[in-house]
């Protein structure tokens, strides 16, 4: 693949935009928790607000994941185990964002996506805005979190056991999505993602880009299969009570690095805010 090439992808969701908003941030709360050991997964630097002319204002993030057992296989035969250290910027402008993913190993290597969220089934053609010559190269995928379809990243990601084909919200009455939902759902939103991946490296450089495609496009789908499936859980939070949980987290992945195990369960927090509620 060349490199530069674009891979884009529309994830359409049965939630509005303000739904989604406070929905995303508790699928990454609650998917960084359950990846997160004494060893492995999610430590967060950085959570703080932010202004620029690019995005104007918003949430920026840095954080670092360490995912040593997911290295395949071949990639260990000439590289380390913690090549698959990851650090991640990311300035969340809802509805406009941008992650990008580094690797210290190597240094040459960077994946940028950047999401647009809009208020539509995911028909809008060109959203980013791209030239003509970058539309040319661009690979595109519908993604359907009502799916069932899984692969080797879908499976090391961890999915939810939930068919949304059959599932149905308590507190929303939203479910099942049958086949072709996305043409009568109410309320509905799509993430329209370009993701860019630049792994320069004679020898394994297009494979390693295969591969981190592969597993962004795994991650988009099963992550926002979880977004829905839990949707009682998160459903009626404010923002503000999304981020007074979400700084909780954060110190509990922080302290996952120092102790065996997280301080304090997500259910526990959650249980915790809904007391404050009442």
């Amino acid at each position: 693949m060349p490199i530069g090439e674009h891979y884009f992808s529309r994830v359409v969701m049965p939630l509005s935009l303000e739904e989604y908003q406070i929905g995303q941030m508790y699928m990454v709360m609650k998917l960084q928790q359950q990846s997160t050991t004494g060893d492995e997964g999610v430590e967060v630097l950085e959570n703080r607000p932010f202004e620029d002319d690019e995005f104007g204002r918003g949430q920026y993030t840095y954080k670092v994941y360490r995912l040593q057992s997911k290295v395949p296989s071949w990639l260990t035969s000439f590289a380390p185990a913690n090549a698959l250290i990851l650090e991640e910027e990311a300035w969340n402008a809802f509805p406009k964002c941008k992650t990008v993913l580094k690797c210290p190993y190597f240094t040459k290597f960077t994946v940028t996506v950047e999401t647009i969220h809009v208020a539509d089934n995911g028909r809008i053609f060109n959203v980013h805005n791209l030239s003509v010559e970058k539309l040319a190269l661009r690979k595109t995928e519908d993604i359907d979190i009502a799916s069932t379809t899984r692969d080797y990243w879908s499976y090391l990601i961890g999915g939810t056991n939930i068919d949304i084909s059959t599932f149905q919200s308590c507190k929303t009455g939203r479910g099942p999505l049958l086949a072709g939902w996305q043409e009568n759902c109410n309320p509905i939103m799509t993430a329209y993602k370009l993701v860019t991946v630049d792994a320069p490296y004679w020898g394994f450089g297009s494979r390693s880009e295969q591969m981190l495609l592969s597993a962004e496009r795994a991650l988009f789908q099963e992550s926002h299969r979880q977004c829905f499936s839990w949707i009682d859980d998160w459903h009626g939070l404010t923002l503000e009570e999304i981020r007074q949980l979400e700084y909780k987290v954060d110190v509990a992945l922080n302290m996952a690095f120092r102790r065996d195990g997280l301080s304090q369960k997500l259910e526990d927090m959650e249980e915790g805010k809904s007391d404050e509620r009442e």
